[in-house]
């Protein structure tokens, strides 16, 4: 199962606040935060950022996705436990 981590970096002194995606397998993206984006939205297109980066063909139309304290993570629907 590939799961898609997402973490919010706040701004500093050099740069505004991020999104980083990345996953265990060494994929990674940071975005600028987009506000105009709802806030599970702004995670979201960081997920999308980064299938568009490294060419992946995932499907991520029916990603499932929940909270962590620093962000969400994004998962497919189809890897369940039985």
């Amino acid at each position: 199962m590939i799961a898609i981590e997402t973490k919010y970096l706040p701004a500093t002194n050099f740069k505004g606040a991020r999104i980083k995606a990345f996953t265990f397998s060494g994929f990674n993206i940071t975005i600028p935060c987009d506000y105009s984006l709802t806030h599970e939205k702004v995670y979201f297109k960081a997920v999308k950022e980064l299938i568009k980066k490294y060419k992946l063909e995932w499907n991520i139309s029916k990603m499932t996705f929940g909270g962590t304290k620093d962000g969400y993570v994004f998962c497919f629907s189809d890897s369940i436990v039985k």
